[in-house]
């Protein structure tokens, strides 16, 4: 699922998306807090270091939810209190990614809990507040709070994945509305 990236048109977004975004927006995201999840079925591959869970998976961490279809849970085969150590959360088919100040929603997203990076790809909506961003490609650094929007797209993004399961970028354009504050006159 890795593949070069075409550059796009680049836009940072701090995770206030608006100065007026609340004080609790700069705060780095506890990556450490255990992992709840729930899904309708989930299948064990030992000897492969992963889980792969699916119908309407829901994931929890510290106050970040992230749903989707279907998500493999990789982790790197140490055990520390009787728990393995998850790496990397692969989510797929309407992935939302909510956080008590933002909602993101995408198609597929990727967290990886070393780098405390959310990396979601496909149709990529952000809504904080009254402000909105469309694009290709977010990436979410989770320590410093800096979200990053690119017009970088999935190649069938807007439909059903390429039958041979392989993805491919395509430069696109980001798009948003920002909401403005009521000035007087």
């Amino acid at each position: 699922m890795r593949s070069p990236l075409i550059p796009g048109v680049l836009i940072a977004l701090p995770l206030a998306v608006a100065a007026a975004a609340p004080a609790a927006a700069q705060q780095a995201h506890n990556s450490k807090a255990p992992i709840d999840f729930s899904a309708d079925h989930i299948e064990l591959q030992d000897k492969a270091n992963r889980a792969v869970l699916s119908g309407g998976v829901a994931v929890k961490q510290a106050e970040m939810t992230l749903n989707a279809a279907r998500m493999t849970v990789s982790y790197t085969g140490q055990v520390v209190g009787g728990n393995p150590q998850v790496s990397r959360l692969d989510a797929a088919g309407g992935v939302t990614v909510k956080r008590p100040d933002q909602t993101a929603r995408s198609q597929y997203a990727i967290y990886d809990l070393n780098r405390r990076v959310i990396t979601m790809l496909g149709a990529v909506t952000l809504n904080q507040g009254g402000n909105t961003v469309n694009g290709g490609r977010l990436t979410i650094n989770l320590d410093t709070g800096r979200a990053v929007i690119d017009g970088s797209s999935i190649a069938g993004s807007r439909g059903a994945a390429p039958a041979d399961g392989s993805v491919t970028q395509r430069a696109g354009r980001v798009t948003g509305t920002f909401s403005v504050p009521d000035r007087g006159n």
